[in-house]
């Protein structure tokens, strides 16, 4: 099954006083990296949430962004330090008597002591959102990966309309090939009619075509396209991820195409191998995005 490595996933929902939001979008990766965004206070389910992920998608590079808004994001007590209160309020009528102040001491003066009064800020427990806050995880990877599913319906579509093409371009080189052993042949033929006026020497002549031939056959290439070609098809029908195993039959169809080009000593030829590597480096780029 062709599966896209491109998705977006999101899922919300209202829990007790908290409005929780879980947001994903992946792009092109050679493997899973999950880079997981999210408050202090659920850091002690990261490893559920990664598992989560990591069982329906195994490569992609992932954003992972989970925010919650309320009352509730932490609670909030007054912390006073009765001994240090103490101390300062003495300390203070001793300086005033010290240095004969006789401003009243007020309350300003004790509220203005931090080290004796303080907010501290203690966080909820994960504890009481767990549960509701994995099912949110869990629905946004759905989202995730009916996206991933659509495009890659799409990109198999692509490919396939592709491969047929390529498909077609072989049939035709192997239309081409045997014709160009013939056209070498006539071409030393007249050259060398030209230079022996009409004086023939078959025998030599036969073994320049003979070489020319064998540095020329490109059988055994077409056939390894082909070959490619229906791999290639059948990869595509798999239920698992096929994105490498697409990527190195794109390499090995790429390099028949350059040995062909290598032998071709023929501008129909030449023309056809363009054209056929202008649609493996198509291939190639839509099959960077498959997982």
């Amino acid at each position: 099954m062709v599966v896209s490595m491109t998705g977006f996933g999101r899922a919300s929902k209202q829990i007790n006083s908290c409005f929780f939001t879980v947001e994903m979008k992946s792009v092109n990766h050679r493997f899973l990296d999950v880079n997981l965004k999210m408050p202090k206070q659920f850091l002690g389910i990261e490893d559920k949430i990664r598992k989560i992920i990591s069982h329906s998608i195994s490569r992609g590079r992932l954003e992972v962004y989970i925010n919650f808004e309320g009352e509730l994001i932490s609670n909030k007590t007054l912390k006073v330090d009765w001994q240090i209160i103490d101390q300062f309020v003495a300390s203070l009528k001793k300086i005033k008597e010290n240095h004969s102040i006789y401003d009243q001491i007020s309350l300003d003066h004790i509220l203005s002591f931090r080290e004796g009064i303080e907010v501290v800020e203690e966080s909820i427990s994960s504890d009481e959102f767990e549960d509701e806050l994995i099912q949110l995880v869990e629905a946004a990877v759905k989202q995730l990966v009916d996206m991933r599913v659509v495009e890659g319906e799409q990109l198999k579509n692509d490919l396939t309309t592709r491969l047929k093409k390529l498909q077609e371009i072989t049939f035709e080189l192997e239309k081409i090939a045997p014709t160009v052993v013939e056209n070498y042949r006539e071409r030393i033929r007249k050259r060398v009619e030209e230079f022996v006026l009409g004086k023939l020497d078959e025998n030599r002549i036969l073994t320049e075509v003979a070489l020319f031939a064998d540095k020329a056959d490109i059988n055994e290439e077409l056939t390894r396209i082909h070959s490619h070609i229906h791999q290639f098809i059948e990869t595509l029908k798999e239920h698992e991820p096929i994105g490498r195993k697409l990527d190195f039959l794109v390499q090995e169809l790429n390099r028949e195409a350059n040995t062909i080009g290598s032998k071709a000593n023929d501008g129909l030829i030449a023309k056809n191998v363009v054209e056929l590597k202008s649609i493996i480096e198509k291939l190639k780029e839509q099959v960077q995005n498959i997982e």
